[in-house]
């Protein structure tokens, strides 16, 4: 498309595809007697495409819709190249555009469904939701008065969302409140914060990306400024564990911060703009000290691009479980009418030159018994880090890294 703007993400998804035929034989209505020979069918010069879409347009049982089935054709086309490539209706392609942004305008609560129930996972820190005192926990029952149906997350959140200034009327259950609770909030541009931080025991930071977003380079390095504030880091625990991917640029970025120069990740592809190398650009703003990076299964795409660009230049050592093992690039690309395709144009590779896809990375320091974070689960920071024992695992591993590389190295086994 000429002068569409495209994308690039990396998010992992999957499809399925099915279907059911049944042949039948020697009754009154089959028409089988009244088809031609193959000899006698005309050859034209319609495509497979053309031929089938024309004979259920004019001969299927029912009469469908031109846009039906332009629909089902593209979801059919589509399905058969991967799992990761997908057609967008608008509302799909607008709440991809806000995930990816990282800003909306709205309420301010990531809320998932529990049991068909619509629950709080956590109100955003400085948002309308968490100024009104709504919790973790809650359970949204009415929007504007209006009941939620079972399984209605996506419609709840669609209400919630809305124009800077307009409100909105939440009513939620509470754990030992015997009344529902009434909320009227005010609609404002909501940040979705991805990354956490803290700062652990022996002067080393712990830092979370829960997904890159285009918002997550700046809050990154805005909190590991915070935790340096308070006196040098001795190292670093950067967990990734459940990163699904996201924006390509910010991973990218994120692993920039800890190199001085280099290849970051290279992709190839079929078309020009597919094929690139994005390379480091000079400043450690951590001084060289030593990092771990914490992967498990649930770690894709974007993240696995930080831990391996961070493994190969010898900067971070990787510890948990091998990685999802998403190693492609996903462009997307604007369509008419609001819609958009978001269609796999590259493969990735590591500096080293290793393509991850399918494969995953293996870590340096394996974990299994202590890293049980499903990939799908609703992404938090933890509590308290120094609670985990991955986290303390890597602590250990940092502590006995101060007295030498052979002695952490030793550990391991």
């Amino acid at each position: 498309m000429s002068g569409a703007v495209r994308t690039i993400v990396a998010i992992t998804a999957g499809a399925a595809l099915g279907a059911g035929l049944m042949l039948v034989h020697g009754a009154s209505g089959d028409r089988a007697a009244e088809m031609p020979p193959p000899a006698v069918v005309q050859q034209t010069s319609a495509t497979l495409l053309e031929e089938v879409a024309d004979l259920v347009h004019n001969e299927y049982v029912e009469n469908l819709d031109t846009v039906d089935l332009d629909r089902a054709a593209v979801d059919g086309i589509v399905a058969r190249l991967d799992p990761h490539s997908h057609f967008l209706d608008a509302a799909e392609y607008q709440a991809m555009r806000v995930s990816t942004s990282g800003q909306y305008s709205g309420v301010g609560l990531e809320v998932a469904d529990h049991e068909g129930r619509v629950v709080v996972v956590s109100p955003i820190e400085g948002s309308p939701a968490a100024r009104a005192g709504i919790r973790a926990g809650d359970v949204l029952l009415r929007i504007d008065g209006e009941g939620l149906r079972r399984g209605g997350l996506d419609r709840a959140v669609e209400r919630m969302r809305g124009p800077v200034g307009s409100t909105v009327r939440l009513t939620v259950a509470r754990e030992r409140e015997a009344e529902p609770l009434q909320f009227e909030l005010e609609r404002s541009e909501v940040h979705v914060r991805t990354v956490s931080a803290a700062r652990l025991p022996g002067s080393v930071g712990y830092m979370r990306i829960a997904h890159f977003n285009d918002e997550t380079p700046r809050d990154f390095s805005d909190l590991l400024a915070r935790l340096q504030d308070v006196g040098p880091l001795r190292g670093l625990v950067l967990d990734l564990r459940g990163n699904p991917g996201g924006v390509l640029d910010s991973a990218v970025s994120v692993a920039d911060d800890f190199l001085d120069d280099g290849l970051i990740v290279r992709a190839e592809g079929r078309a020009a703009g597919a094929r690139f190398e994005m390379r480091a650009s000079d400043g450690d703003l951590l001084g060289n000290a030593p990092i771990v990076v914490l992967v498990d299964r649930g770690s894709a795409s974007g993240s696995e691009i930080v831990a391996g660009a961070l493994r190969d230049h010898r900067r971070a050592t990787l510890m948990g479980e091998r990685t999802f093992g998403k190693g492609s690039v996903q462009t997307v690309i604007p369509l008419s009418g609001g819609r958009a395709l978001k269609l796999t144009t590259s493969r990735y590779f590591t500096p080293s030159g290793v393509s991850i896809h399918e494969r995953g990375l293996e870590p340096d320091v394996l974990l299994a018994d202590l890293l049980r974070t499903s990939p799908t689960a609703v992404a938090e920071p933890p509590d308290d880090p120094v609670d985990d024992p991955a986290v303390q695992a890597a602590l250990q591993y940092l502590r006995d890294r101060s007295l030498g590389t052979q002695v952490a190295l030793a550990g391991e086994k």
